[in-house]
């Protein structure tokens, strides 16, 4: 959902299809799913299947949720091995232009 590779309202894999894709216990998908649909990121359909939401602007908070949470471990442990605040974007800087470099 987040990376677009399933877009707003389509429907999802079957969940023996999404444990096969993802190497995942089939118990494990289905209660993932669960919490997606209470979460309102998917909506279930009786005899149609589980489609990804519509509501684009969960989607995005659902992104940012999850950035933000690997901001905050990336952070936290650079936190610790003593790098100040502007190294810290320093270095993130200097990782980025590496990366782009790096794509070219």
């Amino acid at each position: 959902m987040i990376t677009g590779k399933l877009e707003p309202g389509e429907k999802m894999p079957a969940v023996r299809q999404l444990a096969v894709d993802l190497t995942v216990n089939v118990n494990t998908i289905q209660r993932a799913l669960s919490e997606l649909v209470t979460e309102k990121m998917v909506e279930s359909k009786r005899g149609r299947g589980n489609f990804v939401t519509e509501d684009t602007s969960k989607i995005k908070e659902l992104k940012d949720k999850l950035i933000m949470e690997q901001l905050k471990q990336m952070y936290d442990g650079l936190q610790k091995l003593g790098v100040s605040d502007q190294e810290i974007l320093d270095y993130v800087s200097r990782y980025v232009k590496e990366q782009e470099r790096d794509q070219k």
